[in-house]
């Protein structure tokens, strides 16, 4: 640990990056470097510690005994110092400056632009980031200042509120329905064209909580873009399923009754306390909580 607490902070980063990620590729995209520099860091930071810290692998990189007995260690540097800016950051009293905002993608795209713009409106020396992103981000490492949630947060040292239910419906274009008729049950569906997910299982989970056994090839198109996913149902590729409100909205679908009630995912508004109290990212969240619980109370 003394050896670890004497170098740069940048190496120790580069170390945790490999070390979580298990590449280089991924490690570069998740600090913003270049994969030759965290190449050239983990091999400064081996010859600083007189260890290997890792064993290269054609797939990867995976961590020595010394280097998993680093990893903890390590982990609580980056702790402290996160919170040490946390602190700092905490402690700003401008109402002015950046707050980055992170959302999952259907919220960023279909929610989120008209609140946005009242809020630039109301307080033009705020900037906005946002981050369009169905991967949680840490608030604990600052990689945003708000996050909207579609599931309640777990880690206790967050605060969160709850600004409502999104509901969740079946749906097709009608042209679609046109061609291939309108299905009234569940069972109905084995006789038509789905529109899915590719590698995110959502959809399947939620099929077989409701107690049938969908697997992915239940899905003639698949894709894990959320928006792209939607416009494919818009252009009759098949039934798919979207917040009610999104299709609700749009003259070119149809929304489907199958005979069952599907889940409804609550939306959650979440930051750390400290930049909580910061006057701009308070300020950001007011609004945010404003403009959005409206949309979400009713389980739209």
């Amino acid at each position: 640990m003394d050896k670890l607490s004497s170098l740069d902070w940048s190496l120790v980063q580069a170390f945790l990056a490999v070390a979580e990620t298990g590449s280089l590729s991924a490690a570069a995209r998740a600090l913003g470097r270049s994969q030759p520099t965290l190449g050239r860091q983990i091999k400064t930071i081996e010859g600083q510690l007189g260890a290997d810290l890792f064993h290269r692998q054609p797939r990867g990189f995976s961590l020595t005994e010394d280097g998993q007995a680093l990893l903890e260690p390590a982990r609580a540097m980056r702790d402290a110092a996160n919170r040490m800016a946390l602190t700092v950051a905490g402690h700003e009293a401008r109402l002015e400056g950046s707050v980055r905002v992170t959302a999952s993608v259907a919220v960023s795209v279909w929610h989120l632009p008209p609140v946005l713009a009242a809020l630039r409106v109301a307080e033009p020396l705020i900037r906005i980031d946002l981050v369009p992103t169905d991967r949680t981000s840490n608030l604990l490492y600052r990689e945003a200042d708000i996050a909207i949630r579609m599931y309640r947060p777990t880690q206790q040292d967050l605060i969160a509120r709850h600004l409502g239910d999104v509901g969740i419906a079946a749906f097709a274009a009608k042209t679609y329905l046109a061609r291939r008729g309108m299905p009234r049950t569940a069972q109905d569906l084995g006789q038509h064209d789905l529109v899915g997910m590719d590698r995110e299982t959502l959809l399947i989970d939620g099929f077989r909580q409701g107690g049938m056994l969908a697997t992915r090839d239940w899905f003639a198109t698949r894709s894990d873009d959320i928006v792209v996913a939607w416009e494919l149902v818009r252009a009759g590729c098949g039934i798919g399923f979207a917040q009610r409100s999104i299709g609700a909205r749009d003259p070119l679908v149809q929304e489907i009754d199958l005979g069952f009630p599907l889940p409804r995912l609550p939306v959650w508004l979440t930051a750390h306390p400290v930049m909580r109290r910061t006057p701009r990212v308070r300020r950001v969240w007011d609004l945010l909580a404003e403009g959005l619980a409206p949309m979400f109370r009713a389980g739209a």
